[in-house]
């Protein structure tokens, strides 16, 4: 979906300008000062841009699709088309190609590409919480008690390479298992994800709201093993309170050519950010697409509200953040532990202050 298909509604941002333009320039053109013309159609103004998300349904992209629906996008001047991709993985495959320009997904993809000796800058933090839970299958719960209890099991990432299975392997080594003491599969998300757990293709799996929330509710004898919303659960995970996750990121190439277009793109997320911080989880889930929310609208909103911490309130990466996801990668990929990386040059916060 494009921002040109949004309709009307931005949260009242945009002033109409077609009658404050012509009754001063019809008073121009009846003294001769001016010939009358119409101005050109905004439209034609604005700037393309190519948006890859790796499952934009997840409340961990919400802040991308909002940006859209609020307007703000098309307010700073933005044509933003969206595609969405199965995983983070693929949404950096796909800048990697070369058939988008921009990816809202994890942070920790600039570290591990900075350690392939690409340049990948975030520029604009969505989220402070990874906001990923682990949790069991409805059938696994009573004998799965804790990570340590996934050994031998089947567990569910969303892709291959994702970010989920990057914090799904820090979690198994931090409580003494390799990867390879388990069986990793793709589950996909929303829909799938839920399918795969409630089905008992996979014993476990890595999942992110509103599909959480709502397998939890139908299944009360999944059990959580290990729940990113907020800071007390990042720190029992991961030993750290700061753990920036949804990002805005591109080519370091692409931003130094693009920065107006970067400046506008990191704003319009500001603005959708600060929007959220002043509006309930109801006001909020009332401008997310109707088909985003799911059959149960109810159980959408309390999803969002128990979601709500995650959601950065300024856009700021936090140098202590980023720091804490480069030592988990180094703990959890060998390709990043025996990289010499400059942390400060994954991301900026100059388009954000």
């Amino acid at each position: 979906m494009t921002a040109s298909s949004m309709g009307s509604s931005n949260g009242g941002h945009n002033t109409p300008r077609r009658t404050t333009w012509l009754p001063v320039a019809i008073a121009f053109a009846a003294a001769g000062n001016v010939t009358c013309t119409r101005p050109p159609d905004a439209s034609a103004r604005l700037v393309d841009v190519r948006l890859a998300v790796g499952g934009q349904t997840q409340l961990v992209y919400l802040p991308t699709t909002l940006a859209r629906e609020l307007g703000f996008f098309r307010d700073e001047g933005l044509n933003v088309d969206i595609e969405d991709l199965a995983g983070g993985a693929k949404a950096l495959e796909a800048l990697v190609g070369g058939s988008t320009d921009v990816v809202s997904g994890f942070y920790d993809h600039t570290i591990q590409m900075a350690a392939e000796g690409r340049e990948m800058i975030a520029f604009v933090t969505m989220l402070r919480y990874p906001g990923m839970i682990l949790v069991t299958s409805p059938q696994g719960g009573a004998a799965i008690k804790t990570i340590a209890d996934l050994r031998g099991r089947v567990v569910g990432v969303t892709a291959a390479g994702s970010s989920s299975q990057i914090m799904l392997t820090y979690l198994l080594k931090r409580h003494g298992l390799r990867q390879d003491d388990v069986s990793l599969t793709s589950i996909g998300t929303a829909a799938t994800a839920v399918a795969a757990l409630e089905r008992g293709k996979v014993d476990a799996g890595m999942m992110a709201d509103p599909a959480f929330t709502m397998m939890v509710r139908r299944n009360p004898t999944a059990r959580v093993l290990a729940d990113l919303r907020s800071a007390q659960g990042v720190k029992d995970a991961f030993g750290t309170e700061a753990y920036p996750a949804s990002v805005l990121y591109a080519k370091g190439d692409w931003v130094r050519s693009h920065r107006d277009t970067v400046h506008h793109l990191a704003h319009a997320i500001l603005l959708t950010l600060q929007w959220m911080q002043t509006h309930s989880a109801q006001e909020i889930a009332d401008r997310v697409p109707a088909n985003f929310r799911g059959e149960n609208q109810l159980l959408y909103v309390d999803a969002l509200r128990d979601s709500m911490a995650i959601f950065s309130p300024d856009g700021l990466m936090l140098p202590e953040g980023a720091d804490a996801v480069r030592q988990l990668l180094t703990q959890s990929m060998e390709k990043v532990a025996h990289a010499s990386i400059d942390i400060s040059k994954t991301y900026t916060n100059e388009f954000v202050r």
